[in-house]
């Protein structure tokens, strides 16, 4: 049997497990048992949620523990103080005077305490108990064997409070000596309560705790498994779109949901497969591009070149100009082709402000190189715009250029420019360029504009048909559009419509009216 005082230590301990994964590097993936991120996130929650429920419920049973062996102390000690009270001044009920027997004085203070259900006491002398607490006292220390012989080997010189631990239970007890002059021997007053009893409910409301706790885990667990899972969908999503993307197939895409970090990331990975997809059509286009058009120079190279008769310099010299020529054509075709390239990259067109008005000016005056025509400009806008100059000239005098090859000489053309306002687009810029020439006919202006759209007959066949591409990808890049109108023999007129930011200058000018036309159509670079 053993007795300690009344510091008390409490330790907890956790024992976790782990898991370890055994990885190789054969094709860059972990092997072995794959925990998915939603069990990962699931199992830390819990491992997280259960940590701090078990932490609160251990802080809260050490607090009540504590503060019941408080109130168990501060009881005992109450008790101690009443019976030193009873032994100073109190009157024994039989002589009517001071107690001179320390059994009468024991006898006495078990009348007159009120025991609660858990504490008991019995008073001790020469080793052998001479009072017992009175028969209605539930818990019967005389009825412990280990608690009776402790008492009977305590020889106190001051009262003090304890802790016995037998088999049967764990008492707090307050040791009282008490010796009084006409005794033979002193005796021993001791109460005691019982801990292991008291502690009853405590470990009652710990355990109704761990059960709330374990039941609150498992619905948290089934929600957040279902919660954790809808969130995750996109991810899923990803990784099933992934596996069914490929070369043939790149029209997949993923569902965004909510407008959360994930929905962002959906716009994102979408965005990125159209770029892809994108790109891999115009690699594709380009290659078949490029074998149609290039095929035919180089045959007609060949040719004359297998059939070139070296020893004629006539021969010679006639195929040394036909091989230049298609030379020549074909560094024109890869320069055209160079430049619808770069036009699906994110630099292509390098916006500065830029004065309109000396803009139309400076094009109308390089326009008149091309070719003996009736140039004028009909209408100048005024204002500063952001756009890139040096694609925007090339637009336009891509478009002179048609002008010029499908007119006659001498013939009118107008190059022109204004601002025009819309409540749905809001202030734009429109750009020009209107001939009189041969016209364009409605079955050729659905295809002018795509890459290697020719019209279908005359002059139209001729030419790469990369012009009027490039043209469309310039004003793209700027975030516009273009058209055509036009009605066969009575010229076409060709228009750019580009939208301006809010900080243009031009976005405070008046509309201004655009030219009329014949009607709306598609010309074709030759």
């Amino acid at each position: 049997m053993m007795t300690t005082g009344t510091m008390m230590t409490t330790t907890i301990g956790m024992m976790t497990t782990g898991t370890t994964m055994t990885t190789t590097e054969t094709s860059g993936r972990a092997s072995g048992t794959r925990l998915s991120i939603r069990a990962r996130l699931l199992i830390g929650m819990l491992l997280l949620t259960g940590a701090t429920l078990l932490i609160a419920g251990a802080v809260n049973y050490v607090i009540e523990r504590q503060s019941l062996e408080t109130q168990m102390d501060e009881s005992l000690a109450r008790d101690v103080e009443d019976f030193r009270v009873l032994a100073d001044t109190g009157i024994d009920p039989e002589t009517q005077e001071h107690f001179t027997q320390a059994a009468d004085l024991m006898y006495t203070a078990m009348q007159y305490n009120q025991l609660a259900e858990t504490q008991s006491v019995i008073g001790m002398q020469d080793g052998e108990i001479v009072w017992s607490a009175p028969e209605n006292v539930s818990l019967r220390l005389e009825q412990d064997p280990e608690f009776v012989a402790w008492a009977a080997g305590v020889e106190p010189e001051s009262a003090y409070i304890t802790t016995v631990e037998t088999d049967e239970s764990t008492y707090r007890a307050a040791v009282v000596p008490v010796h009084l002059a006409q005794d033979s021997a002193p005796g021993v007053y001791i109460e005691a309560a019982d801990l292991q009893a008291e502690l009853r409910e405590v470990h009652m409301s710990l355990a109704i705790f761990i059960g709330a706790g374990a039941g609150a885990l498992l619905i948290g667990a089934i929600a957040a498994w279902l919660l954790v899972g809808r969130m995750l969908q996109p991810v899923r999503d990803l990784q099933a779109t992934a596996q069914r993307i490929s070369e043939e197939d790149l029209d997949s895409r993923i569902q965004a949901r909510g407008h959360d970090e994930f929905a962002e990331l959906t716009e994102t990975i979408n965005n990125m497969l159209d770029r892809l997809q994108l790109a891999l059509e115009q690699q594709s286009q380009l290659l078949d591009d490029v074998g149609h058009e290039l095929r035919t120079p180089i045959t007609i190279i060949r040719g004359h070149l297998e059939l070139m008769d070296s020893h004629d310099p006539d021969d010679v010299a006639q195929t040394r100009d036909i091989g230049l020529d298609e030379l020549q054509r074909m560094s024109l075709l890869v320069n055209d082709l160079v430049t619808l390239a770069q036009s699906n990259t994110t630099d292509f067109i390098r916006p500065q402000p830029t004065d309109i008005g000396d803009l139309m000016h400076d094009i109308t005056a390089k326009a008149q190189a091309l070719g003996p025509r009736d140039w004028s400009l009909t209408s100048r806008a005024q204002g500063t715009v952001t756009i890139d100059t040096a694609r925007l000239i090339q637009a336009m005098l891509q478009l002179c250029a048609n002008a010029v090859k499908f007119s006659e000489p001498d013939t009118s053309v107008e190059l022109g420019s204004t601002f025009r306002h819309s409540e749905s687009a809001g202030t734009e810029l429109c750009l020009w360029v209107a001939d009189s020439g041969i016209g364009i006919t409605p079955e050729d202006q659905r295809g002018i504009f795509k890459r290697f759209g020719r019209g279908s007959s005359g002059a139209r066949t001729q030419g790469s048909g990369l012009g009027l591409n490039i043209v469309s990808a310039i004003t793209a890049a700027h975030g516009g559009t273009i058209h055509v109108e036009s009605t066969p023999g009575a010229g076409s007129i060709f228009i750019i419509t580009i939208p301006l930011e809010p900080t243009d200058q031009s976005a405070t000018l008046p509309d201004t009216t655009l030219p009329t036309s014949p009607s709306p159509e598609q010309e074709s670079d030759s």
